[in-house]
């Protein structure tokens, strides 16, 4: 019999698939769904440092209105409706762990390191199986180098990893002038996991109002190629450090595809808006179908077996697949 049931973060998973974070995991009652239709563990949908810095901010501003002194504003905040406070994402770890029994992850979508440390610790009191840490940031600044980048990135870590002792998850871009380099650090500084990759959302220009327009676009299947060759390169060459495949992971051919290539978990959210969490169903039961086919007695004997670590050829995964498309193509 074939067995989907694996590790991820020293975390116990009946299957590989794990649920992004995402409005599919902002309730109590979407958890229970999702576990109900498969799913093999969750991240919450993030908490932004943001909100943290704005509650601390009207915290301030209610203790200053009696002095007639306003604090610093944070004004391109200010209008975005949270919909979660602080207060109310913990609430929703604790509901959330008490709805189910697979995994719960909380998710902090910071910038840079920052004042969320204690908050980090509120959530893991809270019952969270492990902390995701989702740096997004786009360093704008020509005169920002890129090892100052890379430095803030790591600091996030670091105080990430000193406020608790959950499995700590590092979900990265890949725009990284050398990934590899600052994967490895990442997992000097504490880490126990990286997702590849975070999506930057690119906003399109409006030319008959003159103003940029903002609109959320789902993955596409050929998304997962960029993760899969990424984590192929990197599965094995950074102890101690597991790689999770996030982008793009559409159906359960694609998930297995991510684990060959050293993906301890496939992340999926995209695939789940547009077919909804009985999709979930769907993948696992061709997963376990290839692998039934192939003989595989579990999915964890598939991990890595296409990595480049485990190629005969390892120059193909780095400049020789790229002369070889190109030379010919018309």
């Amino acid at each position: 019999m074939t067995s989907l049931q694996t590790t991820w973060l020293g975390l116990k998973l009946r299957n590989p698939l794990v649920v992004s974070s995402s409005s599919l995991t902002d309730s109590a009652e979407k958890l229970k769904k999702l576990q109900e239709s498969g799913a093999g563990a969750v991240v919450l949908k993030s908490l932004f440092e943001e909100q943290l810095e704005l509650d601390a901010q009207r915290i301030q501003e209610t203790l200053a209105q009696t002095q007639n002194v306003s604090a610093e504003s944070l004004t391109f905040f200010k209008d975005i409706d949270f919909e979660v406070s602080p207060r109310d994402y913990l609430k929703l770890v604790e509901t959330g762990k008490h709805a189910v029994n697979i995994p719960v992850v909380a998710s902090l979508n910071c910038r840079h390191k920052g004042s969320w440390g204690p908050y980090a610790r509120q959530i893991e009191s809270a019952g969270a199986d492990a902390l995701e840490l989702n740096i997004y940031d786009i360093p704008a600044d020509p005169e920002k180098t890129g090892a100052q980048v890379e430095a803030e990135y790591l600091d996030a870590v670091s105080e990430a990893r000193a406020a608790v002792k959950l499995p700590l998850n590092v979900k990265l871009s890949p725009f990284f002038s050398s990934l590899p380099h600052v994967v490895r650090e990442i997992a000097r500084r504490g880490a126990n996991g990286v997702s590849l990759f975070n999506r930057f959302y690119q906003p399109n220009l409006d030319l008959e109002n003159l103003e940029v327009a903002s609109r959320l676009s789902l993955s596409r299947s050929e998304d997962a190629l960029l993760p899969m060759r990424w984590i192929a390169l990197l599965f094995g060459r950074v102890p101690n450090l597991e790689f999770s495949a996030t982008g793009g992971v559409h159906d359960g051919k694609t998930a297995l595809k991510m684990i060959a290539a050293g993906a301890r978990v496939a992340m999926v959210c995209s695939a789940l808006f547009k077919n909804k969490e009985r999709h979930l169903g769907e993948m696992l039961g061709e997963m376990e179908g290839w692998l039934k086919e192939k003989e595989y007695a579990s999915v964890d004997d598939l991990r890595g077996a296409l990595s480049q670590a485990k190629s005969p050829d390892p120059a193909s995964f780095e400049r020789a697949q790229y002369i070889r498309m190109l030379v010919g193509f018309e």
